[in-house]
């Protein structure tokens, strides 16, 4: 298969270690309930410890990002996937806030050893300038797919097992993505000019340039934004929505309570987010990637104010689910795509990993924030305000980008 084809075997199995890396990162907010529950701990300890999670995976990014362009590919996804795998079981054990904010940053680096940072410079290497911005798409697509049946499958088995072996089980589960190792050849590609340039010369030349630090500045709404959702959205539906009808038509589908519908919810985000982070994918070779990050950001902002505003019902919470879900990832093709487009791929690993780490700044404080403010005030209504500030923000920051490499003619 030539490289000018979409669907490499390096795509494929970067869309299989994407999708059961975010069906276990996604599942998280469900269990924040019964943990919580068992230990008698307040919202905020657990919230704490997701909120490490994510920055440890910001920090952990780049790290990975620049290890596999040292050592290899395939060694830096492999000890992301052991590092993921050794801190889920170690976390069925802890029985503190202490211990589970420890073990979580085993968690965070091993999501970012087998997460976006690593994968999609490999599928970005691997395709061609025609495919790379859908390529990018679809890999972030599949993670979306795992998110589909990630929270609804750790929900299932929280009915028959307890939270501590459910952990159990998903430390084998991460396991599996060693199986995709194999496939995972992609090529250096680069011009003579990126080549000849160390590392430490183009970060020093990227955080010079103010379309990288807008880029980066930018990234963080998003992370704040899903963060939050991904970790108290469970949890703020069980509580705040109206009840289920046990005669309507979401009962006659499973969804008999709040509790469902909360991890339905989720599972709904990432069905709407396979369709949305491939046509953003595909638009992005078409148009400018900067005006389509601002109206994503733009329309995040509208969906999340309509949304907190109108009366909550379990139909409204289905119909956010599905419009934020269209947005959800839609954000990290074109990411990860300018980024690569500004300053070449031999780095965009290291440097994507930077500007994800911005991302997990977001998320850190969404998370944290939704446990301390809910903990505060009884709800989460401050949260969500606040996120609706920063995705505003986001959309105007996006628009004085300069879509052009600096210092390099482009590939």
């Amino acid at each position: 298969m030539t490289k000018s084809a979409l669907f490499t075997p390096v795509l494929i199995a970067g869309c299989f270690i994407l999708m059961i890396n975010f069906a276990i990162r996604a599942s998280f907010g469900v269990f924040q309930i019964p943990i919580a529950t068992e230990f008698g701990w307040l919202r905020a300890d657990f919230s704490m410890a997701i909120a490490i999670q994510n920055l440890a995976w910001g920090v952990g990014q780049p790290i990975f990002g620049a290890l596999a362009e040292r050592f290899g590919d395939r060694r830096a996804i492999i000890a992301g996937a052991f590092l993921y795998s050794a801190g889920l079981l170690l976390s069925s054990f802890a029985v503190t806030p202490g211990q589970h904010w420890l073990l979580e940053i085993l968690v965070g680096f091993g999501i970012a050893g087998t997460g976006f940072g690593v994968i999609l410079a490999i599928v970005g290497r691997a395709s061609s300038d025609e495919n790379r911005s859908l390529a990018l798409g679809i890999a972030t697509a599949a993670g979306s797919a795992g998110q589909v049946f990630g929270a609804p499958v750790a929900e299932a088995l929280l009915q028959i097992y307890s939270w501590q072996v459910v952990f159990t089980i998903f430390s084998v589960v991460i396991l599996s993505v060693l199986f995709a190792l194999p496939a995972l050849r992609a090529p250096i590609t680069a011009t003579k000019v990126e080549l000849q340039e160390s590392l430490g010369h183009v970060l020093k030349r990227a955080f010079k340039d103010p379309s990288y630090i807008m880029i980066f500045v930018g990234f963080f709404s998003c992370g704040y934004q899903l963060g939050f959702i991904t970790a108290h959205f469970p949890a703020f539906v069980t509580e705040m929505c109206g009840p289920v009808d046990p005669g309507g038509y979401l009962a006659a589908i499973g969804i008999s309570s709040t509790s469902a519908l909360g991890a339905v919810a989720i599972s709904v985000i990432g069905m709407a987010n396979i369709g949305g982070a491939i046509y953003a994918g595909w638009l992005g070779k078409r148009y400018s990637k900067k005006y389509l990050l601002a109206g994503i950001y733009a329309a995040r902002t509208v969906t999340a104010a309509a949304f907190i505003l109108l009366p909550m019902t379990p139909v409204t919470v289905l119909l956010f689910s599905l419009v934020m879900g269209s947005l959800w990832l839609a954000t990290v093709p074109l990411t990860s795509g300018l980024v690569a487009h500004l300053y070449g791929l031999r780095y965009m690993g290291t440097l994507y990993g930077f500007v994800f780490f911005s991302h997990q700044l977001g998320s850190f404080l969404g998370v944290w924030l939704g446990g301390r403010m809910y903990d505060v005030t009884g709800d989460y209504t401050l949260v969500w305000w606040i996120g609706i500030g920063v995705g505003a923000f986001s959309a105007l920051v996006h628009l004085p980008i300069k879509e052009r490499r600096v210092g390099l003619v482009a590939a």
